[in-house]
């Protein structure tokens, strides 16, 4: 199979996104994912609790909003319908209807994701890549993998759960307003403007992005090897 439409390949996997001219968050000692809203009660899961489940391994292509695209990355992790039928779905009440999880990282970054996305077979929460523990750049300690969305989507630094009965509103401008779902064969990287129409423009950001992202990775935490 090609590349979605609009993407072009690149080599590596760049460290990438318009917050990332900071550092990567530093690591608690033992993180957790906080799971809050329409559950029973809000709870904190400790991030160690992955390794009592099903491991799942995928290869991926990795299809940033602006256009470029890594290829061929191996992530390793759970899987997050594995992940949310375990320990998240026996907290909601009964007749409960859960229509979108709102993912949040330990750098600010959060993405509203449906909740048919987000249970989709491909998708995980990510401690390794490409044989190794995922690093600063990348999303350490575990971040959101979901090959068939857009970057923004895959959070990285995992570290909150937002459980929603209505789909969240919207705070961006109409300039960079993402698409609500970010789905990359459907192209769909703008709220507003056809993907096709954007090209020009995302690509156009893509080099001062990536200066303003390597003045953060300047700053790496070495990766958090897993037990």
């Amino acid at each position: 199979m090609g590349l979605p439409p609009g993407q072009r390949r690149v080599e590596g996997f760049p460290r990438f996104g318009t917050h990332l001219s900071r550092p990567a968050p530093a690591i608690p000692a033992d993180p957790v994912i906080e799971v809050r809203g329409a559950v029973t009660e809000e709870f904190a899961l400790p991030l160690a609790s992955l390794w009592s489940l099903p491991r799942k391994e995928i290869t991926a292509d990795f299809h940033c909003v602006a256009g470029w695209t890594a290829t061929g990355l191996t992530w390793e992790g759970v899987s997050f319908e594995t992940f949310y039928r375990a320990l998240i779905e026996p907290a909601i009440p009964p007749g409960t209807s859960i229509t979108h999880l709102k993912c949040r990282g330990l750098d600010g970054w959060a993405a509203a994701v449906t909740i048919e996305d987000i249970l989709a077979d491909d998708v995980l929460i990510a401690q390794n890549l490409n044989g190794q523990p995922v690093d600063s750049d990348h999303g350490a300690p575990a971040r959101l993998v979901s090959p068939s969305q857009y970057g923004y989507i895959n959070v990285k630094h995992l570290s909150r759960i937002e459980l929603l009965t209505t789909a969240p509103p919207t705070t961006e401008g109409p300039l960079l307003r993402s698409h609500p779902r970010g789905r990359v064969w459907e192209e769909e990287r703008h709220g507003l403007v056809p993907g096709r129409a954007v090209r020009p423009f995302y690509r156009a950001l893509i080099r001062p992005i990536r200066f303003l992202s390597s003045r953060g990775a300047r700053h790496r935490h070495p990766p958090t090897r897993q037990p």
